[in-house]
């Protein structure tokens, strides 16, 4: 009697199933293009063209400027770094009244890095005797924060002709101490930097 309510009760549910559906789908006509979309290129609607970095060959900094020089180093050891990164690179300081291709802006700071460092420190304990010996082997994690000075040396390269820019890089090294130690970490910051230029 019971499978005969069952197998009945589930009929009953598949015939309401059975129903019209009340929901209906309708759509609107898309409104027509304007008549000026015939005639306008829209640039947004495809990718930018590769940038061609070959053909920038030249460069000068940017409005006339330097970089500033900070109480760490002076304009002269940041300029001379980039200076030379961009030289191996193939461009050019202009030392004349043309064009450049690019213009270079560069900055140097001093930030502070929180590092941690982990230490396992293990330990042994067990019991042994006459039979066979148990025992098991832990270990604690230490961790040590220090704050460590970093230099941080960023690049800047802006087309001459649009002024838009074209590439930026940052990177750091650690602060050293000695003058000749200080202008060996600008020269590795600005070459870490420099390092993805041009762009593949």
């Amino acid at each position: 009697m019971k499978s005969h309510s069952g197998v009945l009760v589930f009929c009953l549910g598949l015939a309401a199933c059975q129903g019209a559906n009340p929901y209906v789908a309708t759509s609107n006509p898309l409104p027509a293009a304007p008549p000026q979309a015939a005639n306008t290129f829209d640039r947004s609607a495809y990718p930018a063209a590769p940038r061609d970095y070959g053909r920038y060959r030249s460069w000068a900094w940017l409005d006339g400027h330097l970089p500033a020089g900070t109480a760490w180093a002076d304009s002269a050891q940041v300029a001379e770094a980039v200076s030379n990164a961009l030289d191996q690179r193939g461009l050019r300081p202009l030392h004349d009244n043309r064009p450049a291709d690019l213009f270079v802006s560069a900055d140097l700071r001093l930030e502070t890095r929180l590092r941690q460092v982990r230490d396992d420190y293990g330990y042994y304990g067990g019991y042994g005797g006459y039979g066979p010996g148990y025992g098991m082997y832990g270990s604690v994690p230490v961790v040590r924060t220090y704050s460590e000075q970093v230099v941080v040396v960023q690049v800047d390269m802006y087309d001459a002709k649009s002024g838009q820019p074209i590439w930026s890089s940052s990177a750091e090294t650690g602060n050293r101490g000695s003058e000749s130690e200080r202008v060996d970490a600008i020269r590795e910051a600005v070459e870490k930097a420099m390092s993805a230029y041009p762009p593949s």
